[in-house]
């Protein structure tokens, strides 16, 4: 059955380059082991593992899990989407031994989150717009899940003719979980009652068309940040205790001038809420932004992604890198980042076809 990915996707020739000279290694101790989830349609065999090598990484043979567009590891215990027309929430352990296999609650799910506590796991069904969450017991294997439809539509009738959950977030207290509609240009807010999740509430709504995708909490702050894939924006949200936010900032992900077709995607932040990372499909870049104190952000960087098509990036600052899962080049980009945030190329790029999720192993 055709899903959505199979309409944006397109396979392209992958490639190996070298990995660091020999000069530049240290040992394989110096790099943690990953995890690489793969599109099938896209050539990919499964779920991959990077396997340390000097002082970069290496593809190992993958685990025959096709189709994995997203996933969080709490413990022992590593939860998976399983991205297809009625998707799968599949639990394995570290060595990817399937523990659980069940439905997720709706179609094409792409992202999972797990609450603070470790009591609840929620899933965001792309195709369907609905959102999962599973009470999570001791031994780690989910309970009966509530699934919640969320409504709304866009003006892009390609795009937001229904609902899209896309993102899925508990609040630090495990009061709240947030979850971002691309199709609805909406935030919406549930009130969580241990597991389960109270009616869908607005939290945001977006510029009409802006199809917001993904959401990040600053650290520290009472702010949020949204990157919206339709209309390639970063958005700066100041948060209230309710649930609800407001915009503080706007600004583009793309450099002045840029005049072709582009799609933001991940987003993140680094661990003591310095510096916020974006990628831009299409323009193939990270944009990089400096963040004041207040959290204000300010572009410092834009810089190419090593591929086509970056769909997501792992951050590692114990190891100062960064990792570029660039999906239609099938291909992962290693750089280094710098003492000041912004990151430069390595020169190491790893053959992975149809990547697009990175985790550590």
């Amino acid at each position: 059955m055709t899903t959505r990915r199979d309409l944006l996707g397109g396979l392209a020739a992958t490639a190996l380059l070298p990995a660091l000279p020999a000069r530049a290694r240290t040992t394989s101790a110096t790099m943690p082991a990953l995890i690489a989830g793969t599109y099938a349609n896209e050539g990919g065999a499964g779920l991959y593992t990077l396997a340390p090598a000097g002082a970069g990484w290496r593809v190992a043979a993958p685990a025959p899990l096709t189709g994995i567009s997203f996933g969080v590891t709490h413990g022992a215990h590593r939860y998976l989407a399983k991205e297809q027309a009625k998707g799968r929430l599949i639990v394995t352990d570290r060595n990817a031994r399937v523990l659980a296999d069940v439905p997720s609650g709706g179609d094409d799910p792409c992202h999972v989150a797990i609450a603070p506590d470790a009591r609840a796991l929620a899933v965001a069904n792309y195709s369907s717009g609905t959102v999962s969450v599973w009470p999570l017991g001791r031994d780690g294997r989910p309970g009966t899940p509530t699934v919640r439809q969320q409504h709304g539509t866009g003006p892009h009738t390609d795009r937001q003719a229904g609902p899209h959950a896309h993102w899925v977030g508990f609040t630090r207290d495990a009061r709240r979980l947030h979850t971002v509609d691309l199709g609805a240009d909406t935030v919406f807010a549930y009130d969580m009652a241990g597991a389960v999740p109270g009616e869908p509430r607005v939290a945001w709504r977006a510029p009409a068309g802006a199809g917001p995708r993904h959401l990040a909490h600053h650290p520290r702050l009472p702010v949020a940040y949204v990157v919206t894939e339709l209309g390639n924006t970063l958005v700066a949200l100041d948060a209230h205790a309710d649930g609800t936010f407001t915009t503080r900032t706007t600004q583009s992900l793309l450099p002045a001038g840029f005049a072709g077709a582009s799609f933001a995607a991940h987003l993140r932040l680094d661990a003591r809420g310095r510096r916020l990372y974006a990628s831009n499909r299409g323009h193939d870049s990270i944009a990089v932004f400096d963040l004041a104190a207040d959290g204000t952000p300010r572009l410092i960087q834009h810089i190419a992604s090593g591929g086509h098509w970056p769909r997501f990036f792992l951050l590692l600052e114990d190891r100062a890198r960064c990792l570029v899962a660039n999906e239609r080049s099938g291909t992962v980009a290693v750089f280094r980042i710098l003492p000041d945030g912004r990151l430069a190329a390595t020169g190491q790029v790893l053959a992975v076809p149809g990547v697009v999720f990175l985790d550590r192993a």
